[in-house]
């Protein structure tokens, strides 16, 4: 380990206390969205723009359009600290959280960080505060050390991360795709697993369909006079089974490594016990190897609910909800996945590996703009959960991480 290096990672050991004075900062504010409720994530951005400024960083702000808050505008940060080469390391963190849901549930205010050893509770704490205090702490580090790094370091805090990103990272990607060059290193650190040994490096495509099942309503003790829609609905949702036959492939990249095929969602029907319903919708969520074309799954589950409405008489229309083919994976030799390997050996004297998932990240909007991208974190799975938390001892270990991306002097 290079002496820069070797005393930034020591300095990021000294950093606990101010790691909490952030976390407690940050989440104090409720950065929900308008489509969660609430009025935009101004109030944090503003916060963490001070923090950068205060470091002599600066910043720029690309606030998207959006008339719902009260600000008028949902906030993007961009800040760099210089280094050695025209290639960055960027590291991108959101802004946004999740509403809290039963607030019975947690064990104290969500939005008042509550400290127990080495977990801080709070809504946001590791989804995504853990990412944007991993990377002011190796700003504050690298720079109270005096050091210049080999990469520039970027720092992207984006709004709206939550609820589709149409005003965060797509629209900084749309808007100041300049910004990034494919010799960039990108790490977007919202991924967790406990062991921070998985990079993630793709995605499967994700195809959720509505199924509305049209029958005839009728008094339940004349069932012969109607068409029961919920049953008819049971039997499509038994034979949508079909699908992972069909589609049986397996990629060892990927956990799990087939295509999923879950029926989910259902919609109310009647409202009385007595009553045989004449109308059901359920939802279907597939998450399908990127081999297959979703017009081909879409095609093949139209002729499995044909095949139900003829057995049954009820009437199935198939709705596409939601369509996203999945980009291109970044490939397992890319420099971003390499860098991050290496740090991860160097400093935890374990073996990392590249992973695919099943759920869609913002990685995909650089993805399929040709730019390598990794998604990694440590941490538990408390994301979106009552009592969400992070461990501090995580943070700071992935802060070291990015730290040795940064200043390793040999790729």
């Amino acid at each position: 380990m290079n002496p820069s290096l070797k005393g930034v990672v020591e300095a990021l050991d000294q950093t606990r206390d101010q790691i909490i004075d952030w976390q407690r900062a940050l989440v104090a504010i409720p950065a929900l969205g308008p489509d969660n409720g609430g009025d935009g994530e101004a109030a944090k951005a503003d916060l963490i723009e001070t923090w950068l400024r205060d470091r002599g960083l600066e910043v720029e702000r690309l606030d998207a359009p959006d008339d719902r808050v009260p600000t008028g505008i949902r906030p993007n940060l961009i800040a760099r600290l210089p280094g050695k080469s025209e290639r960055t390391l960027w590291v991108i963190g959101h802004t946004d959280v999740v509403p809290p849901g039963d607030r019975e549930k947690w064990g104290g205010d969500p939005f008042d960080l509550r400290i127990k050893r080495d977990r801080l509770f709070g809504r946001g704490t590791l989804d995504n505060h853990q990412a944007l205090c991993a990377a002011l702490a190796v700003i504050r580090c690298v720079q109270d050390r005096g050091v210049t790094p080999r990469l520039n370091l970027g720092l992207l805090a984006v709004a709206d991360e939550e609820t589709g990103s149409q005003y965060g990272l797509d629209y900084v990607v749309a808007h100041r795709g300049d910004l990034f060059s494919p010799d960039d290193l990108i790490v977007i650190p919202d991924f967790w697993t406990r062991d921070g040994l998985s990079i993630e490096v793709a995605e499967k495509s994700l195809l959720w369909l509505k199924f509305i099942v049209e029958g005839k309503q009728c008094h339940g003790s004349m069932p012969h006079l109607g068409c029961n829609s919920l049953y008819c609905a049971a039997r499509l949702i038994v034979a949508l089974e079909e699908l992972r036959r069909v589609y049986d492939a397996e990629d060892p990249l990927f956990s799990p490594p087939a295509s999923t095929f879950e029926a989910t969602k259902k919609e109310a029907n009647v409202e009385n016990v007595n009553t045989i319903p004449g109308r059901d919708v359920f939802y279907l969520d597939a998450r399908v190897l990127p081999a297959y074309d979703l017009e081909d799954v879409l095609h093949t589950a139209r002729l499995i609910a044909g095949d139900v409405a003829a057995q049954t008489g009820a009437q199935i229309e198939v709705e596409a909800v939601q369509k996203v083919v999945a980009p291109p994976p970044t490939p397992i030799d890319a420099p971003v996945v390499q860098a991050l390997t290496r740090a991860i050996r160097a400093l935890r004297d374990q073996e990392p590996h590249a992973i695919g998932i099943g759920g869609g990240t913002v990685a995909a909007f650089f993805r399929q703009r040709g730019f390598p991208v990794a998604v990694w974190g440590t941490g538990p799975d408390t994301a979106h959960m009552p009592d969400e938390f992070c461990r501090l001892s995580n943070l700071i270990d992935d802060a070291k991480v990015l730290a040795h991306v940064l200043l390793e002097e040999n790729e």
